[in-house]
């Protein structure tokens, strides 16, 4: 013990393989918690999806993997959902349960599953399924229909980055020895809020091989208010004295968020805390192939321009960059400043990262 202790001393002088430990012991904690710390359960839901529960006293991690036959050796495509507590099958009136799966039923996720266990991991303390009474407009997840606009506390408890990460790392632990699983490839990729998760998994877990992001602020999240801010006051939508005092409203905002005694007392801070760190720095830490692509509209990912930059800096040559012309942030046509609804490009946005990682 005393020569460990010794070790770690020396490491000291050299930060990366401090880093390195670090990431070591994490890896080993969340072997250790995944193999001794939960039950484990496995049924056909909706006929439509293997569910698997993870579960010990203090939380219950469900996933799926999107087929009912999960024989076939094939690699992990890992897709971490958005930011909102969508439940995975969610009712709708006269149809029954309809799959959303996290936001995969945007694109044709049949052609994914053909080759890969495509995985998707619920939100924190929200149930697999839902109610149309236990949902808003907007298919969130409400415990008690008396109350539309609350959600549950134990998921703003569970909704800071480290969880989601911790979770996904104890799933992805828990199928890698698994005989139908190729563990030679492990393919991470996000959306939006999903597009954090997944670079945190993929700085913390060695095994995964390719690295797509949807959408992503590489700067975190509060800054794309102070940015909108500003550019509505260029194009003549607000008042250059609004914008100066949005921009301000944020920075008292984000004083909140910085004190332990408001997370305290509003513990949904917490989320805007974790999630609002900067991100392209753990991309340029990262040697595997990443993608990185988003809609030329949306200004929560503009900042994704100026990332090839970095890595030209660094030289390093393992970023892939698409921009989608015309598109917003979940990639539906913009026209005259008006989204399209009735235009969406997901299914060919995610062919191209499919394509990619072939």
């Amino acid at each position: 013990m005393l020569k460990i202790i010794d070790d770690f001393h020396h490491l000291t002088e050299n930060l990366y393989d401090i880093y390195k430990m670090k990431k070591a012991f994490f890896i080993l904690n969340i072997i250790l918690y995944s193999l001794f710390g939960y039950s484990q359960t496995r049924n056909i839901i909706e006929n439509q999806a293997t569910l698997f529960s993870l579960e010990n006293k203090e939380d219950t991690i469900d996933f799926i993997i999107v087929d009912k036959n999960i024989n076939q050796e094939k690699p992990i495509f890992l897709w971490c959902q958005g930011s909102q507590p969508v439940p995975l099958f969610c009712e709708i009136e006269n149809y029954g349960f309809c799959f959303f799966g996290g936001g995969i039923n945007n694109f044709s996720y049949q052609d994914i599953i053909k080759e890969y266990h495509l995985v998707v991991i619920s939100m924190p303390m929200i149930p697999i399924k839902a109610k149309i009474e236990n949902l808003d407009n907007q298919y969130n997840y409400i415990p008690n229909p008396k109350m539309p606009n609350a959600f549950s506390d134990d998921f703003i408890d569970g909704n800071y980055l480290e969880n989601y990460v911790d979770r996904a790392n104890i799933v992805l632990n828990f199928l890698k020895d698994k005989s139908w699983v190729d563990a030679n490839k492990l393919v991470i990729a996000g959306h939006s809020q999903g597009t954090k998760v997944a670079t945190k998994i993929a700085v913390t877990n060695s095994d995964v091989t390719h690295l797509g992001l949807f959408a992503a602020n590489p700067f975190g999240r509060i800054d794309q208010f102070i940015r909108e801010a500003r550019l509505d006051a260029q194009l003549g939508k607000t008042s250059w004295g609004k914008a100066d005092s949005v921009m301000n409203d944020n920075y008292r905002f984000y004083e909140q968020v910085n004190n332990e005694d408001s997370i305290i007392v509003y513990p949904s801070l917490k989320a805007w805390k974790t999630f609002n760190e900067t991100y392209y720095d753990d991309w340029l830490s990262l040697d595997i192939p990443i993608y990185l692509t988003y809609g030329t509209e949306d200004q929560s990912a503009a900042l994704c321009d100026i990332i090839p930059l970095f890595f030209i800096e660094k030289q390093k040559t393992n970023l892939y960059l698409k921009r989608h012309l015309g598109l917003e942030h979940n990639f539906f046509e913009v026209e005259n400043g008006k989204v399209n609804y009735e235009k969406s490009h997901w299914n060919e946005v995610m062919e191209g990262f499919t394509n990619w990682i072939k």
